[in-house]
């Protein structure tokens, strides 16, 4: 039975390769940084989710060392069964603190917390109204459940509202969407969005996985941004990105609605816990963030010089402000030979192609952090400037 269903799955990659879609992993040799080792040699890094920096921050390396020789290395259980530890209890009360929730629940990735919200609180009776650019973890989240399914145009307000005015039956309405739209940098436009949940009488989720850490004033994220931490009722996030950069996810959300995911939400009762030593590490994310005012500047100063550099020299930037600064270039493959391009002159980034974005949005998703120097930012501009040329031949 197998060759024949081999023979199709080789097709189906050769199809892949040959639309120049076919996503290769490079090995990084060395830890994750603003320069890495790759087998061509060191690079900068300018794709990874370490916002601030902090994936080899030598006090986040250090906590988590120590946690090893308290807590061990692994649970060998679920949280209900005999995989809960004092430091477990901690992070999840000092996220909620961070965040201005009630509660907290972790998870083994941020996919994970989405894929056990929706099922767990929401019915046949019930509806949600996502954004139509959500990430992969909520559309997958919203088909585990019996909810009635709906979805605006992105950012649309308009168009939210008319979602709302069509559900009105249901029994509850959640409305969710990304803090931040991971593969454009734009953020939603939470105020909005609240103001829209009070009049219909729905709540609001928002997936805040590319903005905890850094945006806000305080690094508390979009809602934090936009004057709605009270407002919102549940919060997703991960772990591995701005916060150390490892793994894991979490659910901050209304007290009630925390107490019934410990109970109901399958990839919590089911999957193992969180390990101790990233819980334990990611304590001493949290206390580097109260202090990070000048990671966060960094960041922003950083970020500016990238996209006024870029727009100087000619190329087509998705505008807005976030570390998150897409560089448009349409043809997958020339998108991909691009990214190849700039490997070569030292710079490593990835180039998005389908499904990841629509078809004929191709980019290279460039991401800034703290831990780049101004010298390595303008150096990065000079390589995507080489590389063009380079392309057109």
């Amino acid at each position: 039975m197998y060759a024949s269903v081999r023979d199709d799955l080789r097709t189906t990659i050769d199809e892949i390769r040959a639309a120049g879609l076919y996503k290769p992993e490079r090995v990084i040799g060395t830890p994750q940084s603003a320069s890495v080792s790759v087998a061509s040699g060191d690079v900068l890094n300018f794709c990874a989710n370490n916002y601030l920096g902090l994936a080899d921050h030598p006090e986040v390396v250090a906590a988590a060392k120590e946690a090893l020789d308290r807590w061990g290395y692994g649970m060998a259980s679920v949280r209900f069964i005999c995989g809960t530890q004092g430091v477990h209890k901690e992070l999840e009360a000092r996220l909620s603190a961070f965040l201005g929730q009630e509660d907290t629940i972790l998870y083994s990735s941020c996919f994970d917390a989405n894929g056990g919200v929706f099922e767990t609180i929401l019915g046949p009776e019930d509806a949600v109204i996502s954004d139509a650019l959500n990430h992969a973890s909520i559309i997958d989240g919203i088909r585990l459940s019996k909810a009635r399914r709906h979805r605006y145009a992105n950012r649309d307000l308009a168009d939210l509202e008319q979602q709302l005015k069509q559900t009105q039956d249901a029994r509850r309405r959640l409305i969710v969407t990304d803090g931040v739209f991971s593969m454009d940098g734009y953020l939603a436009p939470l105020a909005e969005i609240c103001d829209l949940a009070d009049r219909y009488d729905a709540m609001v989720m928002v997936d805040d996985s590319h903005a905890v850490g850094f945006v806000g004033p305080g690094g508390r994220g979009t809602p934090e941004l936009h004057g709605v931490m009270d407002r919102v009722d549940i919060i997703t996030g991960t772990l591995g990105k701005a916060l150390g950069g490892a793994s894991g996810g979490y659910v901050a959300a209304r007290a009630e609605i925390v107490a019934l995911l410990r109970q109901r939400s399958r990839p919590y009762l089911f999957s193992n816990s969180l390990a101790p030593v990233i819980a334990a590490a990611s304590l001493k994310v949290l206390d580097l963030l109260e202090s990070a005012g000048d990671l966060r500047e960094r960041l922003n100063a950083n970020t500016a010089l990238f996209r006024t550099k870029m727009t100087e020299a000619g190329f087509d930037i998705l505008p807005g402000e976030h570390a998150i600064a897409p560089v448009m270039i349409g043809d997958a493959a020339e998108a991909g030979r691009m990214a190849e391009l700039l490997l070569e002159r030292g710079v490593y980034v990835i180039g998005f192609s389908y499904p990841v974005v629509p078809m004929g949005q191709a980019r290279i998703r460039v991401q800034l952090s703290a831990a780049h120097s101004t010298e390595e930012v303008e150096r990065a501009v000079a390589a995507f400037i080489d590389a063009r040329q380079a392309l057109k031949g």
